[in-house]
């Protein structure tokens, strides 16, 4: 653990409730594991565009549906080690509107969070995604300004990072940012398997995980002592800090 991170937060916004599991449970398992307090807000269910095998049983209804899929991520949350929330929204189509984007400001500054996660800037295939990310850029922008609520604390400049899309060649994503998640990977894995609904992802996300723990390997030196096997990318929006490039 660097420094005291008993304090820190880290917030992740999902469009569906099973994006944070897929995309970023590495992410949420290791800085739990560091200290971190991780905070995951989901902003619909994905009842109807991701549910496609909950729908094919007889009797089904689009209550029952967003009652599995919470069953389901709050079991996931509960194994990665966060806390959890859902706006219920709907999604196909994920709407965008002044209160929701109010809404997520507020979360930003009751967490004030170190670090945000969320949605790539494009998605072809799926326009809540990228909705996602842009109400979540959105809000954070609008948490910052003094002159939203006055008297309010404001937050900071977290870092916005966009997890991996499913065809991240069709949306311009591109990853400058490996993140290890060995140490955590039964913890992430453990959360996949939660995610009974959509079981046909679990083996297609063991393989990002380890194509990218290969890269990750390869960018430290292939002669580093550092046995990296699995890893999740992120592609940053906003300039890193710092006072040394090493």
């Amino acid at each position: 653990m660097n420094g005291n991170t008993s304090n820190k937060t880290g917030l992740v916004i999902s469009a569906h409730s099973a994006d944070f599991v897929w995309r970023s449970g590495g992410a949420i398992a290791l800085h739990v594991a560091r200290g971190y307090k991780m905070h995951v807000v989901c902003l619909s269910y994905g009842e109807r565009g991701e549910s496609a095998k909950l729908w094919r049983q007889a009797g089904m209804t689009e209550e029952k549906v967003k009652a599995v899929r919470e069953q389901e991520a709050r079991a996931a949350a509960e194994a990665l080690g966060a806390s959890i929330e859902f706006l219920n929204l709907g999604d196909y189509p994920l709407p965008s509107n002044s209160d929701i984007i109010f809404r997520l400001a507020d979360i930003y500054r009751e967490l004030q969070p170190s670090f945000v996660l969320s949605h790539s800037l494009h998605d072809p295939y799926n326009y809540d995604h990228p909705r996602a990310a842009h109400l979540a850029q959105e809000a954070r922008i609008i948490a910052q300004a003094e002159g939203h609520n006055p008297g309010q604390q404001i937050i900071g400049a977290p870092p916005f990072y966009c997890f991996e899309p499913h065809q991240p060649e069709q949306c311009n994503w591109k990853p400058d940012v490996f993140l290890d998640i060995t140490e955590v990977w039964d913890k992430k894995y453990a959360a996949i398997q939660c995610m009974q609904g959509q079981e046909h992802l679990w083996e297609y996300y063991t393989r990002v995980a380890l194509q990218r723990g290969v890269q990750a390997k390869r960018n430290i030196g292939i002669t580093s002592a550092k046995n990296i096997v699995y890893a999740e990318g992120y592609q940053s929006i906003f300039p890193r800090v710092t006072e040394d490039l090493a």
